[in-house]
């Protein structure tokens, strides 16, 4: 029976059984990009899944728990493998979530059908020899009416398809290895059967290296350069996908994004000198977040040397005012479009040239993840490189207030780190369209408070709003005030909210700052 009960039991075994072979998945990657980490990533995802499911109550129903396994995978989706399964699962809950029993064979095989195409939908050019081959074989050979033999029909057919992938792909045939991804939708397959079944592997099997395969007739090695994995969840509508697809298509490879109703997850492979155009496909489209930008070592490359020329901190920012202030506190500024993000190299070329031992503030959550594949990149040429993951101006600033060159480097960014950790962000922004927020509908022109990403209140009046703002920040604590100022703020704004502090907040200390940001007409820093 697949039953509520056994779907968690699947996950959480399928979970287990890709930690004890993710290694030998690992070794196995080679495509698309031979970055050794498919087993991992298949591991991680599934991981995610049964986390989702163990948050449910024990009394939930069989739709809620397929819901949660789909949910879970799509949030946690790593890698170009992880996200493909993420859409398997989602597909899987479409036809048997609405099921008022459990499933028999017919309905497995229905919906291991649906997994395939939705699967192969997602990927924006499928190419035979992968994951894809072997879902759409385990769902051809899934052909019992009985539940337990379906499920070891589809088990065996996902084998059979797995060995001939070698000889399907090329750059497989010249590894002599099977497909990574298809290796781990296998032990997943295998894990379903052994709960329906009760029928128990003592190891789950992943092929090793085949030696001495020879390559299919014509096929030429298509090495490719290096480059950098992208991802991010992206909360978007559903009709603005067409339109990313085609931008993330026309800048990288391994195209692939799942998901539906208003999130997605996007995973895309850029083999240029610059991710940052695959964020600001997102930004363009909605709005990306948990950002992941890897480094891809592919092929041979110089690898790049730092300067040795001492420490330094680098701050990203847009604006003039805010970049004059990190400048003030000593840092290095690396400037960024008005809703852009700045190209990796650049960053990347930064944190070289600023020495051996450099801390970066990124200070927007669509840089950390560009900031973290610059620091690994600077990091192969021998400096020594930290990231201090600031989400606001506020918080680089913060970490900056504490920054002291003549400490030990790594107490220095655990004390820099303290400090933005401890720095409570917000802002207000104009809405430019009608949109529902966590606190309702807002119109265009309306005043958005918004504190850590929430928006916590709307209003028409820039001065009311920041005072909402300000004693929400405040009711939990706080010593300092930081406020920094816009381009578009009405005047007064300062004065008005400084005579608010000094009545309401007496104990506050305030610092007023003039950032020169368009986009936002307040900053607000409590700490």
């Amino acid at each position: 029976m697949l039953d509520g009960a056994a779907v968690r039991r699947w996950c959480r075994l399928a979970a287990d059984a890709l930690g004890r072979t993710r290694g030998e998945i690992d070794a196995l990657n080679v495509f698309p990009v031979p970055d050794g980490d498919t087993g991992t990533n298949l591991h991680l995802t599934v991981i995610a899944a049964a986390d989702a499911l163990d948050e449910l109550p024990g009394a939930a129903g069989f739709t809620e728990t397929w819901r949660a396994l789909a949910q879970g995978a799509l949030l946690g989706a790593r890698g170009n493998s992880g996200v493909i399964l993420s859409q398997a699962f989602r597909g899987l809950a479409d036809v048997l979530g609405p099921l008022e029993a459990p499933p028999d064979g017919t309905a497995l095989a229905r919906a291991l059908s649906h997994a395939s195409g939705l699967a192969r939908g997602a990927v924006e050019h499928p190419v035979e020899g992968t994951i894809l081959s072997v879902l759409a074989a385990a769902a051809t050979a899934c052909a019992s009416p009985g539940l337990a033999e379906a499920c070891r029909d589809a088990a065996a057919g996902a084998r059979r398809a797995l060995r001939r992938t070698t000889g399907q792909l090329e750059v497989l045939a010249r590894s002599g290895v099977v497909d990574a991804g298809a290796a781990g939708l296998c032990v997943v397959l295998d894990a379903l059967a052994a709960v329906v079944t009760e029928e128990y592997p003592e190891r789950y099997e992943v092929p090793a290296r085949i030696a001495g395969t020879p390559a299919p007739a014509g096929a030429r090695p298509e090495p490719k350069g290096p480059g950098y994995e992208v991802m991010y969840l992206l909360d978007a509508p559903d009709d603005a996908v067409h339109a990313l697809r085609e931008r993330l298509d026309a800048l990288g490879d391994s195209l692939v994004v799942v998901g539906g109703d208003g999130l997605w997850n996007v995973h895309v492979h850029v083999h240029v000198d610059d991710a940052g155009a695959a964020i600001e496909a997102g930004m363009a489209a909605g709005r990306p977040h948990r950002i992941r930008v890897g480094y891809l070592r592919v092929g041979a490359e110089e690898e790049p040397h730092a300067p040795h020329t001492g420490r330094a901190v680098i701050a990203v920012t847009a604006a003039d005012g805010l970049a004059a202030l990190f400048e003030e506190c000593g840092a290095r500024v690396v400037r960024r479009g008005p809703g852009t993000v700045p190209p990796l190299a650049v960053l990347a070329e930064a944190i070289l040239a600023a020495g051996d031992e450099v801390t970066v503030l990124p200070n927007e959550p669509e840089v950390l993840g560009l900031a973290e594949a610059a620091a690994e990149r600077a990091r192969d040429g021998g400096a020594r490189i930290a990231v201090v993951p600031t989400k606001a101006s506020v918080q680089g600033m913060a970490a900056l207030a504490v920054h002291d060159p003549l400490r030990r480097f790594n107490e220095d960014v655990i004390e820099m780190t303290r400090a933005a950790g401890a720095t409570r962000f917000g802002h207000l922004e104009v809405a430019g369209q009608e949109a529902m927020t966590s606190v309702g509908l807002c119109q265009p022109g309306d005043v958005l408070g918004l504190i850590e990403g929430d928006v916590v209140t709307i209003g028409a009046d820039v001065v009311e709003v920041a005072r909402n703002v300000l004693d929400r920040m405040l009711s939990g604590g706080g010593e300092l005030v930081t406020l920094i100022i816009g381009t578009y703020a009405p005047p007064g704004l300062a004065d008005e909210l400084g005579e608010h502090l000094r009545l309401d907040h007496p104990d506050v200390e305030t610092g007023v700052y003039d950032g020169g940001q368009e986009r936002y007409p307040l900053l607000i820093g409590v700490e």
